[in-house]
């Protein structure tokens, strides 16, 4: 079966994972282009994957039938309007995975008319566990759709979403999801640590515990509510415990996180699309 080639504008930590992931998959090493400005990036990369890793935009977009946008988002316009002719040349399909940037100021930087995929993935990406929801424009075809997919998937699962305003949403939920994970983790450790356990101890049950509770709640056959009240004898501990949390209004306090963090996409999107 013949293989697109793909290529990744930027070779950091997302545009490295998911090149590695289709490595991993079967992709043939020739069908993969890197480009990064930066020569020890270029020399690192290289190395670690086994592909071309070059310094010019410009000419990796010459060859390719897929374009990863995996670029920071404050540099996304000057790398989109600095690769616009090559692109409108070959109208390759475009995946940017740059949070926060939207389609219609892409494809506007691009010169338009492009087929464009919006993804939002995140961070446990590089260890192969991430979590991607992907938005598609008109212009994009079932094939494309499916092949766009196909890279995410090498790094975990992916979700289509019918709005792109929708991706504010999993910006907050999944996008910055890992640290608030992160920071539970960090205040039952501390609290474990408060309370006589030795810091090994409190960070190897914290860490299990999570990834446990995360493995139950992903294999089982049911919903993290009704798992919580398996667990949650009467008179127990566990409630006990999930008492004082709720009395803290816990479900509230992440439900203003997700509403403070998805507004504050829209603003980033604002700003990173001005026309300045």
């Amino acid at each position: 079966m013949h293989q697109p080639t793909i290529a990744f504008l930027g070779a950091g930590n997302m545009g490295r994972s998911l090149a590695g992931g289709l490595l991993k998959s079967g992709w043939d090493r020739k069908r993969l282009l890197l480009a990064d400005p930066d020569a020890t990036q270029q020399r690192v990369v290289g190395g670690l994957l086994g592909v071309n890793v070059s310094g010019d935009n410009r000419q990796v977009v010459e060859h390719a039938d897929v374009v990863v946008l995996a670029v920071k988002p404050q540099v996304l316009r000057t790398v989109a309007e600095g690769i616009a002719q090559p692109i409108q040349r070959k109208q390759p399909l475009i995946v940017s995975i740059a949070a926060g940037v939207r389609i219609a100021d892409l494809e506007r930087w691009l010169g338009g008319v492009l087929a464009i995929v919006r993804v939002m993935p995140n961070t446990p990406a590089l260890v192969g566990s991430g979590a991607s929801a992907l938005y598609a424009n008109e212009r994009v075809q079932p094939t494309q759709r499916d092949l766009a997919e196909s890279i995410l998937r090498t790094v975990g699962v992916t979700a289509w979403l019918p709005q792109e305003t929708l991706l504010d949403v999993v910006t907050a939920l999944s996008g910055s999801g890992p640290a608030y994970f992160f920071l539970v983790m960090e205040a039952l450790e501390r609290a474990a640590i408060d309370h006589g356990l030795d810091a090994p101890t409190a960070r190897l049950l914290t860490l299990e515990t999570a990834f446990g509770a995360a493995k139950m709640a992903l294999e089982g056959d049911a919903e993290p509510a009704e798992l919580r009240r398996r667990v949650t004898s009467p008179g127990g501990t566990t409630e006990r415990a999930v008492q004082v949390l709720q009395e803290g209004h816990v479900e509230r306090l992440f439900g203003r996180a997700i509403e403070a963090a998805t507004a504050r996409s829209r603003e980033l999107g604002d700003l990173l699309g001005g026309s300045k």
